[in-house]
């Protein structure tokens, strides 16, 4: 199983909409990969720590798929669609990051 982080920097200027997050965008990666193999995903929402330091990322994602093919070909298929939708949320440019899932 791997993890696709999903994370999206948070600046004093950036700008992220949650609401249309939720709403719209996880709706999209639903709704598009799901039957392309997408086995969960796991939205979190930076939050400012005990040193009262803002976080470094607005919102993680992980995106759970069997394999890194898998996610390859549900990316091929769609991807143009759910990286074409971020400007309607942010004005950040996401990083991304794989990980085998291990516990």
């Amino acid at each position: 199983m791997i993890g696709v982080a999903v994370l999206y920097p948070k600046t004093e200027t950036s700008h992220f909409d949650t609401d249309y997050y939720h709403a719209k965008h996880m709706k999209l990666v639903r709704d598009l990969w799901e039957p392309m193999g997408l086995r969960g995903a796991r939205v979190m929402h930076g939050q400012t720590g005990p040193d009262g330091k803002a976080p470094p990322y607005a919102v993680i994602t992980v995106l759970e798929f069997d394999s890194l093919g898998a996610f390859g070909k549900a990316a091929s298929a769609h991807g143009g669609a759910i990286m074409g939708d971020i400007p309607n949320f942010t004005d950040v440019q996401p990083v991304m990051q794989f990980n085998e899932i291990m516990a």
